[in-house]
């Protein structure tokens, strides 16, 4: 499986339609289809499809064909994720209306199109499975933790501190929480 680190971009045109294409990290999906929505108001649709691993490992997806006709802009989006194998990741498609109508299958080869794409322009890396792990540590300890977090590239999500400790939610590929766990040892207290 493969996912993706940033944000790639595409414009395809079929019969003077235009689609821009953007493959995303899931965690950016919905304020990337919020931003797409403002910077594209006069846009006939924003198609949308997704595929994330849950916290069981199963692959959950969805798609959406905002106003097109059902199953001709956001299920062949979805296949193309599904055919380059990736996760964590979603696609949106932006569609200005050329004039000409495609047709059913015309619509669905040009959103396939569009998304394959977007999915090119893209730099893909290896999926790795993540865990998300909060702990807390003496003020003491805080900045090499930090800096041990830095240095195994781990994602802080929330840090907070009370009286006489920092508290941490961290999150990253499950083999590098479990080297900062053991480089941690006794700096951290884990909560469940």
């Amino acid at each position: 499986m493969f996912t993706i680190r940033e944000i790639a971009f595409a414009e395809t045109v079929e019969k003077r339609s235009k689609f821009l294409s953007c493959l995303v990290p899931y965690s950016a999906f919905d304020i990337e289809l919020q931003r797409l929505r403002d910077e594209h108001p006069k846009a006939n649709h924003i198609v949308h499809a997704f595929r994330y691993i849950n916290e069981y490992q199963q692959i959950v997806e969805g798609s959406s064909d905002d106003g097109e006709p059902k199953g001709c802009a956001g299920l062949p989006s979805l296949n193309v994720l599904r055919g380059a194998d990736l996760v964590e990741c979603a696609l949106l498609t932006v569609r200005y209306f050329g004039g000409i109508k495609l047709g059913t299958g015309g619509m669905a080869r040009a959103y396939g199109t569009a998304a394959r794409a977007a999915v090119e322009a893209a730099r893909l890396c290896d999926y790795h499975k993540e865990r998300i792990v909060s702990f807390r540590t003496a003020y003491l300890h805080q900045r090499r933790i930090d800096y041990l977090l830095r240095e195994l590239s781990i994602q802080v999500l929330e840090r907070d501190f009370d009286t006489d400790e920092f508290g941490y939610r961290i999150r990253g590929e499950e083999a590098v929480i479990d080297a900062f766990l053991d480089q941690a040892g006794r700096m951290v207290r884990r909560e469940e």
